[in-house]
């Protein structure tokens, strides 16, 4: 295995695991980086459900970054520097209604490539803890939020002054998860019954879209990647051309967010149910069907992170941003990774 072939961070990896790499001690809340200004939530309020964050250029500071709320319609601009985040202007993405109440896309993963911010929605039922919405009575209501939520969204930004161009909308990713027989069953289902449920994103060399998924869990062990062509989803042709990845991420634990770094991508694992669990991190090369554990992230298993922000490689290996759905504007929280585990196996088809 040549440094050529596998980049920067499978060779710092397979250091580091001759070495023995020393685990950091536990990120607590406190260890939060400020926000300045205020990131936007629901009815105005400080956001309290950030979901995802990526930057327009891979490392260094300031960097032109953006935030998104999954109970709004708008994602957000934020400058990040060293050890603080800058809230800046919103930017629309959708404009849904339903009895001429505006519906929230979801917003689950960001990703940055070729010029363009992508935003994808969620593409599943939408969250109803209590079970509030009835199949029956709110049918309508209920196809009218998976519609919205069913979106993948990019526009170009123009700079640090909170400009967008080009704002591109398509819901052709739903015809793609409706034509895989392993996704199908879990269309439209509910989150707690392994339903269908997208959390992150990523553009690989600039052309390949990849959606990670909360749920389904596939055998109650493997979280599903699916690949598909960007020009597929924005061009003028519709292709439901797709490769189907499973990663063994441990038992119930589905992609809660993707972020590529070097030739990697590294992966945000974490409980497909809701309710308190453990969360990890992984790198993955974005075309086998392994894996390799960075770090079981120690967080209070309260605490839900939702967003993955590659900051910069450090003398033992590299150092993320987290951000957390259920915490104050994201509680936006710095992790070194300075040790790793052993390379999982694929994950069975089927």
């Amino acid at each position: 295995m040549t440094l050529a072939r596998t980049g920067w961070i499978a060779a710092l990896l397979l250091g580091l695991m001759a070495a023995g790499g020393v685990q950091p001690s536990p990120a607590a809340a406190d260890d939060a980086w400020p926000v300045n200004k205020r990131l936007i939530g629901e009815d105005g309020d400080k956001s309290k459900d950030v979901s995802g964050i990526a930057c327009t250029i891979p490392d260094g500071f300031p960097r032109s970054c953006l935030v998104i709320d999954d109970n709004l319609q708008d994602a957000q601009y934020v400058e990040l520097t060293e050890g603080k985040l800058v809230a800046g202007s919103p930017v629309k993405l959708i404009d849904n209604t339903f009895k001429d109440k505006a519906l929230e896309l979801d917003g689950e993963g960001v990703a940055f490539s070729g010029g363009y911010f992508y935003v994808i929605g969620s593409h599943g039922h939408p969250r109803d803890k209590d079970h509030k919405l009835d199949p029956k009575k709110d049918a309508d209501k209920i196809q009218a939020k998976i519609a919205a939520s069913s979106q993948i969204v990019r526009f170009r930004t123009t700079g640090e002054d909170g400009s967008a161009s080009g704002l591109e909308r398509t819901p052709r990713l739903r015809d793609v998860i409706a034509s895989d027989p392993a996704l199908l069953p879990f269309v439209d289902m509910r989150l707690e019954t392994n339903g269908l449920t997208i959390e992150g994103v990523a553009i690989k060399d600039d052309r390949t879209l990849l959606a990670g998924f909360r749920g389904p869990v596939l055998n109650g062990k493997c979280a599903v990647v699916l690949s598909v062509e960007v020009a597929s989803l924005f061009g003028n042709g519709k292709s439901s051309d797709h490769r189907l990845y499973r990663l063994p991420l441990g038992d119930g634990r589905g992609v809660r967010d993707l972020a590529p770094f070097g030739d990697r991508i590294l992966v945000l694992a974490g409980p497909a149910a809701d309710g308190p669990g453990s969360y990890a991190v992984y790198a993955w090369d974005g075309a086998s069907e392994s894996v390799e554990l960075l770090k079981d992230l120690p967080f209070d298993p309260k605490r839900k992170p939702e967003g993955l922000l590659p900051l910069d490689k450090t003398s033992t290996g590299l150092r993320v941003l987290i951000v957390f759905d259920g915490d104050k504007e994201g509680a936006p929280t710095p992790i070194e990774i300075s040790g790793s585990g052993p390379r999982s196996s694929s994950c069975p088809a089927g």
